[in-house]
């Protein structure tokens, strides 16, 4: 039976979001569900605790949600390895016990693959993951690894990238954005991409907008397919990179 907080606590008897156990968990997004909104994760994430019988905490607002927290939106078309969100517990459970639950209630393809305390006073996961890691595939590609960083530097010469974000005009600031983009050629005429981004509260860079822009610059059409995958999220500190977990 799920132990979660009582609706019935009166608020000014409930413990602080500070004081509460912070079970920060970190999860796969497998490259069958890309195109799964950052709602639907939510959604999901939020049946899968109940399901694992965490005992997690309630909101004191009016909605009385789930105190949990995620990292920062993935884009629609990525996949990841390296996801988070926090949970706030009213009773610390083991953290390998709260693993095994955990993956015992989501599905493979959200599935979890670490999990740690942290300290309930950090800074929210959204604003504090700063920096990205990004592989990039172009599924045969007509433009070699070479060409597609060529490219990638007449882009960064110009200062700013604007792309379409739905019906919306989107600018982005690539001296503060990109940190960097390396390309090796692969087998079957493929080429693949490392890019290295930045992200604050102002704007991110979307590694396949980046990639769609070099393209165009290129000149040479499209690849047969592009996947974008996350494969690491850091926070940016003195020069430092340091990890979630």
């Amino acid at each position: 039976m799920t132990r979660q907080q009582p609706f019935s606590g009166r608020p000014q008897d409930l413990p602080t979001k500070a004081e509460l156990a912070r079970l920060r968990v970190e999860y796969e997004k497998d490259e069958r569900l890309a195109y799964l909104g950052h709602l639907e994760v939510i959604a999901t994430v939020e049946r899968c605790v109940r399901r694992a019988g965490l005992p997690f905490s309630i909101g004191n607002g009016f909605a009385r949600r789930m105190r949990l927290q995620f990292s920062g939106a993935l884009p629609v078309g990525a996949s990841s390895a390296c996801e988070y969100y926090d949970i706030r517990l009213t009773e610390r459970v083991d953290a390998r016990e709260a693993l095994g639950l955990l993956r015992a209630a989501t599905p493979p393809a959200l599935a979890p693959t670490r999990a740690a305390y942290v300290p309930g006073a950090d800074p929210a996961l959204e604003a504090w993951l700063d920096r990205s890691s990004w592989e990039v595939e172009l599924v045969a590609s007509p433009v070699g690894a070479a060409l597609i960083e060529r490219a990638v530097e007449s882009l960064r010469a110009r200062g700013t990238l604007t792309y379409l974000r739905g019906e919306r005009e989107k600018t982005v600031d690539l001296a503060s954005t990109l940190v960097g983009v390396s390309a090796v050629d692969a087998p079957c005429g493929s080429v693949r991409l490392r890019v290295e981004t930045r992200s604050d509260a102002r704007a991110s860079l979307r590694p396949r907008a980046l990639v769609d822009a070099a393209l165009a610059e290129a000149g040479r059409g499209m690849p047969d397919a592009v996947r974008v995958r996350r494969v690491a999220q850091r926070h940016e500190e003195d020069g430092r990179l340091v990890e979630p977990l």
